[in-house]
């Protein structure tokens, strides 16, 4: 008898391909809500590079990003496992930091939906994508062509789960509006800030977007027994019958998030 295969985990601290002049570097800050870590990536272009979401303050994290040379840090969304490494990464490079929330900007400006980065030879388009956080956004790699390579989605597409919506800041109605732009750039690879990349935004989008109205159906199914002023905690435990402790506080922001979408629509 032989043993099963274990799971295979990511490595952290080593770049990996995930596209032509692409590379994904994990961060050691594993837990329940980023899953085995934050995905730091590498974009090259002919001219310069840029770094997107820096991850966490870790020392070693942050050299072997340095070492990479980027000419600008992209920041996808404001929760700290995504912006701890911004001060970090600018002191160690110099680099420019922008993100939509002038807070987590260091010596850059905001990013505006639709504006374009240019690296020579292929650039990066900024696609506002709010719902996990009201400043989220997504970053489109797009070649010489103007063809889409790949797209960057932070935590509103994860390579594996869901996604959390913390009201007031999360909303599901941006979220599925979110979910639908995206879905509207194509069949092309989705990098997420937590998990393995995924082949097909399409695909992916409607399957986050089926999940999101699985859940609307049964917070009104659970909502026609409690009755219409049931709370965030008893409705959770009627919807999430097997949670585990470790999340309990996730699946109680994502029920008042559903549960505030659904009021607003009465």
């Amino acid at each position: 008898m032989t043993a099963a295969p274990q799971p295979q985990h990511p490595a952290t601290g080593v770049w990996r391909t995930v596209g032509h002049g692409v590379q994904v570097l994990l961060a050691d800050n594993p837990g329940p809500m980023t899953l085995d870590g934050t995905n730091s990536y590498l974009i090259r272009g002919e001219k310069r590079s840029v770094v997107v979401d820096p991850g966490p303050d870790d020392a070693a994290h942050l050299d072997t990003l340095a070492a990479a040379g980027p000419a600008l840090v992209l920041i996808t969304h404001r929760h700290v496992d995504h912006t701890a490494g911004s001060p970090g990464l600018r002191a160690r490079t110099g680099a420019p930091v922008r993100a939509v929330d002038p807070e987590h900007c260091h010596g850059g400006d905001p990013l505006t939906d639709g504006e374009t980065v240019d690296l020579g030879g292929r650039s990066v388009r900024v696609l506002a994508t709010p719902g996990h956080t009201s400043d989220s956004v997504s970053f489109e790699i797009v070649d010489a062509a103007g063809d889409v390579e790949a797209v960057l989605t932070g935590d509103t597409i994860l390579g594996r789960g869901t996604t959390v919506l913390a009201p007031p800041d999360g909303d599901l109605g941006d979220y599925l509006d979110s979910l639908d732009r995206l879905a509207a750039v194509g069949r092309v690879r989705v990098l997420p800030a937590h998990g393995p990349d995924l082949p097909d935004m399409v695909e992916a989008a409607a399957a986050y977007r089926a999940h999101r109205e699985q859940r609307l159906d049964q917070i009104r199914a659970a909502l026609a027994v409690l009755g219409p002023d049931a709370g965030v905690a008893e409705v959770t435990d009627h919807v999430y019958t097997d949670i585990d402790p470790s999340v309990r506080g996730a699946a109680e922001m994502s029920v008042r998030a559903q549960l505030d979408f659904l009021a607003a629509r009465r």
